[in-house]
């Protein structure tokens, strides 16, 4: 069911072989544990729903720690001296049944200045019998003498293309059929984070009521902007029409749609235009990914009609996206990149 165990515990990687994007951190991993040469702290960095903690999950059962020797800590709520302390303590006593203890320390950065100091005191003089596995999405708040001690990993974002067959995998496996469209449009909500993607997919998938699912539902559902406003104001650029420019976002602050995905939306399209224009090969995959009306958009303007999408009009868009989330009136960047560039061109 749709609606019962959260998908990203329901469908969170078991191997190695199940991990998505992360290839660079993997192929050494497995092959340290497969050789032994395992070290005794390791620092795992990236934005969330990246797979920090599976990995981690993973190695800790590739080099044979059993569950009762697996500790996950959340430094979040455990950040205190007390507790770093309690943490050094608990080190010294050996495994249960395996080997190795394996701790898992989330958040690191949480941690205070005191903990810091009393952990890095641990990792100085590490037990034989402990290995500690890090994680934090900001890399940049834990002390150089801690991250000097550890192997450090960078966990890239997933792509766009890895988010989508993913939902598309999914979905399938829950007994859904869903349009390439739709999964694009929920991929891109995911912003780069697998967990967050599967919180998406499971939110359409609860609410619907049939097993085939197109991207208005999804719009529908998880309150995207419409692709028809989006289309809207791309063509009224390609017209060099402000006051229809203008409307179109007007439209959008009325139907109280997330600006910053409404202008992520308005930047993936323009891209897609310019691609189109000079890469054959997006022109096939395109195809395969939205809808005939769509593509028949794209493929209009790509050609002459939209000879006023370009690389200036995407530069700008980049701009107003960037300063969209600190703009105290949301549309604002928008208005001003659109009066920029529609001004210039009915400039003599």
């Amino acid at each position: 069911m749709a609606n019962g165990t959260a998908f990203y515990r329901k469908y969170r990687p078991q191997g190695f072989d199940e991990i998505l994007g992360q290839e660079h951190i993997v192929d050494v991993l497995k092959e340290a544990a497969k050789g032994g040469n395992i070290t005794h702290a390791y620092l795992f960095f990236g934005s969330r729903g990246t797979g920090k903690t599976s990995v981690a999950r993973i190695l800790a059962r590739e080099i044979g720690c059993e569950p009762e020797d697996l500790y996950e800590i959340d430094a979040a709520s455990n950040r205190g001296i007390d507790d770093a302390r309690e943490l050094r303590e608990g080190v010294k006593s050996l495994p249960f049944k395996s080997s190795r203890k394996v701790y898992i320390i989330d958040e690191v950065h949480m941690l205070t200045k005191e903990a810091f100091n009393a952990l890095l005191k641990t990792l100085e003089e590490p037990p034989q019998h402990v290995i500690f596995i890090l994680a934090t999405t900001e890399v940049g708040k834990i002390p150089d003498t801690i991250v000097s001690r550890c192997q450090t990993f960078t966990f890239k974002k997933p792509t766009q293309t890895l988010l989508k067959q993913s939902v598309l995998h999914i979905a399938k496996e829950e007994g859904y059929e869903l349009g390439p469209s739709a999964a694009d449009l929920i991929a891109v909500l995911g912003d780069g984070s697998f967990r967050d993607t599967q919180g998406v997919l499971q939110l359409v998938l609860s609410a619907a009521k049939s097993k085939k699912i197109d991207r208005e539902f999804v719009e529908k559902i998880t309150s995207a902007p419409p692709a028809i406003l989006v289309n809207d104001l791309v063509s009224a650029v390609a017209e060099k029409d402000l006051e229809k420019a203008l409307g179109t976002v007007r439209k959008a602050v009325e139907t109280n749609v997330d600006f910053t995905l409404f202008l992520k939306l308005v930047l993936e399209k323009v891209r897609l235009v310019l691609l189109m224009r000079f890469d054959s090969e997006t022109k096939k995959s395109i195809k395969e990914e939205f809808s005939e009306d769509d593509v028949e958009f794209l493929e209009e303007l790509s050609g002459k009609k939209g000879e006023n999408v370009n690389s200036a009009l995407l530069s700008e868009l980049l701009t107003a996206y960037t300063k969209t989330s600190f703009a105290y009136i949301k549309q604002l960047p928008l208005e001003l990149a659109l009066i920029k560039i529609l001004e210039k061109e009915k400039t003599p």
